[in-house]
């Protein structure tokens, strides 16, 4: 398996001790468009102007790494829709928002993305140079695992669940934005 290196792990991830963990798709459902069209604003802005993403915000900035998102980058992520979070078991976000919790819900965070900017094609490669699979370091410090599924992506986080890239290569300012239908979650 091929492994991306997270070698741009910038001050603002190292003071925090992580970041935020997206990786790549290819073909896309034409019904999971939503309304995500090529942007010119950073990965936070593209986030807070779909409709679809407002619980990734909220948790993004009670973790205090909209700046860092909202930086040089490039930076690849993995932005669960709402209905992802929702889908947790209950208490879940509740528990990972509140104050005393801000290093897990970093830890979390991070987790879904992969320092530099990783597109569909990119990840293709990596997955046909991997012999079906690639393996993808996050910023956070832990891998993921990509491997085609049908016309889709599906990533694998470190439990073991599978999540699928429901629209790939949504261009930001600093880097590039996947949107998932599942939240990843660290071992």
């Amino acid at each position: 398996m091929r492994h991306i290196p997270s070698t741009i792990k910038a001050a603002a991830f190292a003071a925090v001790a992580s970041a935020t963990g997206l990786a790549a798709v290819t073909a896309v459902p034409a019904a999971a468009d939503h309304h995500m069209e090529k942007e010119a604003g950073t990965i936070v802005d593209i986030a807070k102007s779909t409709g679809m993403h407002d619980t990734l915000v909220q948790a993004v900035v009670a973790a205090e790494l909209a700046e860092t998102l909202s930086g040089p980058g490039p930076i690849t992520v993995f932005a669960p829709v709402d209905d992802a979070f929702a889908a947790l078991p209950d208490g879940t976000v509740e528990t990972l928002l509140k104050p005393e919790n801000k290093g897990a819900l970093q830890a979390v965070l991070t987790y879904h993305a992969v320092a530099g900017k990783v597109t569909s094609a990119d990840l293709m490669n990596l997955i046909r140079q991997g012999g079906g699979s690639a393996t993808i370091e996050t910023v956070q410090g832990g891998t993921l695992t990509a491997m085609p599924m049908g016309d889709n992506i599906v990533i694998t986080d470190a439990r073991g669940r599978q999540t699928k890239v429901v629209k790939a290569n949504v261009e930001a300012s600093n880097g590039v934005v996947h949107v998932t239908d599942g939240v990843f979650l660290p071992g």
